[in-house]
């Protein structure tokens, strides 16, 4: 029992080809698309894989990119099947081809499919990863000179100034690590030796932040120290006023920004999908009336073209069947050989004797 059957005279299949053709190139540039799309995220990523404790989410960049590229190779096939599906000399050789082509056209629905479903079930993977990058982050801002954390200080500072955050949670993240490096501090002066021996690391811990937490919209200077103290600064209530610091962690920030890229590709990826399964569709209908047409006397009769020529059970046994077929194909060329091996080591000795 076919499914979906649909009749095709001769104009029709001439505009179906034209119109497919038409669609497999933007089917193409869409590819382009989805691969520049992975190819900005997998960017936007790595411009903060500094303050990352993980990259499962670059699965989602990765997977884009790849069937990006899968995606161009397999419609740009398509454009040139209806380039030739016309031409009864042309068209027989592309026969072998198509079923693969099906396969790998639903494969890659699936797996922007998948990419998408990713690109939201791994959010707190994310943020879980920002969470622990960023604390060790703040952690070793102050190493400036120990080898590989040089520029700890330059992305934790150009990241809270781009993003207009401040630590972890918030600003008081800082309060809790030294982030001043000790080439810096003033060993022989009486605060500071306090303030290292009150603590049990020996850590010189201040209830202040870096210049980078400073809001520039804020009407009041900058107060970058004793942010606990109401009486260090004029007409200052902390408890109440932080108007002069970035309120918002940069992990939430940092969540907030690619969530919003999700968004934008999410939609765009689907927009995708929907295009490569048009032309599946429309390649599988331009596929049967072209070979329906090539069985008759007449070539320009009406045919008819359909999706499956089975119900799905059956289609689906078949496919199965297929593909075990190429197994067993592998398996016995694989198999051959030995066995070929095998009787020249028998007929040996029948020969010496």
């Amino acid at each position: 029992m076919t499914i979906m059957k649909m009749k095709f005279p001769l104009q029709r299949r001439v505009h179906l080809a034209q119109g497919l053709w038409l669609l497999s190139w933007l089917a193409v540039m869409s590819g382009a698309f989805i691969f520049c799309l992975g190819v900005y995220l997998k960017t936007e990523l790595l411009r903060r894989a500094e303050v990352m404790d993980n990259t499962e989410i670059h699965v989602v960049p990765n997977i884009l990119m790849l069937v990006g590229l899968a995606s161009i190779g397999t419609n740009w096939f398509a454009g040139r099947v209806c380039q030739d599906s016309l031409d009864p000399a042309r068209f027989p050789r592309w026969k072998p081809f198509l079923m693969p082509w099906f396969g790998v056209a639903v494969l890659l629905c699936m797996l922007l499919i998948t990419a998408v479903v990713l690109s939201y079930a791994l959010q707190g993977s994310l943020e879980e990863s920002l969470k622990v990058g960023l604390r060790n982050g703040i952690r070793f801002y102050r190493d400036t000179d120990v080898p590989g954390r040089c520029f700890q200080k330059e992305t934790i500072d150009r990241l809270q100034m781009q993003l207009r955050c401040c630590g972890n949670n918030n600003h008081r993240d800082w309060f809790e690590v030294q982030w001043i490096s000790n080439r810096y501090l003033d060993f022989t002066s009486k605060e500071v030796k306090d303030r290292v021996r009150s603590n049990v690391d020996s850590r010189y811990l201040v209830d202040g932040v870096p210049f980078s937490c400073c809001n520039p919209a804020s009407p009041r200077p900058c107060l970058q120290y004793h942010l606990l103290d109401n009486n260090a600064h004029y007409n200052y209530e902390h408890q109440s006023e932080e108007l002069n610091l970035y309120k918002r962690g940069c992990r939430e920030a940092l969540v907030s920004y690619y969530m919003e890229l999700m968004n934008i590709i999410g939609p765009g990826v689907l927009s995708v999908i929907f295009m490569q399964i048009s032309v599946f569709v429309s390649l599988r209908y331009l596929q049967t009336a072209v070979e329906a047409a090539m069985a008759l006397e007449n070539p320009e009769e009406e045919t008819e073209g359909f999706l499956l020529e089975k119900d799905v059970k059956e289609t689906i046994e078949d496919v199965k069947a297929y593909f075990l077929n190429l197994l067993k194909l592998g398996q016995v060329s694989g198999e051959e050989p030995a066995a070929e091996d095998a009787t020249e080591k028998g007929d040996a000795p029948a020969a010496s004797s």
